[in-house]
C-alpha cells in the first residue's frame, strides 16, 4: 500500500538535503538561492480551475485571470462558476476552451461523479486517472494538482516546459530535453520528485 504523505516544509527541506547529495545542480542552486518555496495550494475547485488557467501561458497570466475570477465571485465553487455566462468568463480572460473545461469540471463535482475530498486518500496514480476522465484534465494538470494541492511528495510534472528550460539551462544542454528524457532523468531524484520540481521552479524563477 503506498504511503500517502503531504509535503510539509520540514519534509521539503529534508528532500533538499538529499537531492543536493545526489545532484551537483541542485547543491548549485541551493547555494545561489537557497531553498525553493513550498508553493503549496488549498485542496479543491478554486485551485484546479487556477492549475487549469495556467495550461501553456505564463505564470502570471494565469494569475492575473484568476484574480479576476476571485474578484468576480468572491467565493470559487461549482455552482458559482456555472452562473457566469461565456460571455462574462471571456471578460475576464477564460479562453473558450478553459471555459469548456472549467465547465465540465464543475458540472463533475455538481454531479457527483467525482469528490475531489476523496482524493486525499488514493495512490497518486488512481488520483490521475479519476482527474483525468474529466475533459480537459491531462497529465500535466493532474501531475500538478498532485504536486501542489495534495502535496505528494514523488510527483515529476510531465511535459512542464519551465522544468525543460530550467535543465537546459542548468546541465547545458545543446537542446530542450524532451518529456521522456526528463522522466529519465528525473528517476535519479526518487522519492523527492516533488522538491526536485520545486528547485527547478526556483533556479528557472530566480535566472529570469
Amino acid at each position: 500500500m503506498q504511503m500517502l504523505k503531504h509535503l510539509t516544509k520540514t519534509d521539503l527541506l529534508k528532500g533538499v538535503d538529499e537531492l543536493a547529495q545526489v545532484d551537483q545542480g541542485f547543491a548549485w542552486i541551493i547555494s545561489q538561492y537557497g531553498p525553493p518555496p513550498l508553493w503549496k495550494r488549498p485542496q479543491g475547485f478554486p485551485t484546479l480551475i487556477h492549475i487549469i488557467l495556467e495550461q501553456q501561458v505564463s505564470l502570471a497570466s494565469a494569475q492575473a485571470v484568476y484574480n479576476r475570477l476571485i474578484e468576480r465571485l468572491a467565493t470559487v465553487t461549482p455552482s458559482h462558476f456555472l452562473s457566469l455566462s461565456d460571455h462574462e468568463l471571456k471578460k475576464i480572460g477564460f479562453s473558450r476552451q478553459k471555459t469548456r473545461y472549467c465547465r465540465e469540471l464543475a458540472h463533475a463535482l455538481l454531479s457527483g461523479s467525482i469528490e475531489l475530498a476523496s482524493l486525499n486518500q488514493l495512490p497518486d496514480q488512481e488520483v490521475r486517472q479519476r482527474l483525468m476522465q474529466i475533459k480537459g484534465i491531462g497529465p500535466w494538470t493532474a501531475d500538478i494538482y498532485l504536486a501542489v494541492g495534495l502535496g505528494r511528495p514523488d510527483i515529476w510534472p510531465d511535459g512542464d516546459l519551465a522544468l525543460a528550460l530550467a535543465i537546459k539551462q542548468l546541465k547545458n544542454l545543446p537542446r530542450r530535453p524532451s518529456s521522456k528524457q526528463m522522466r529519465r532523468m528525473s528517476l535519479q531524484w526518487k522519492p523527492w520528485r516533488s522538491v526536485a520540481a520545486r528547485l527547478l521552479w526556483h533556479y528557472y524563477l530566480s535566472e529570469k
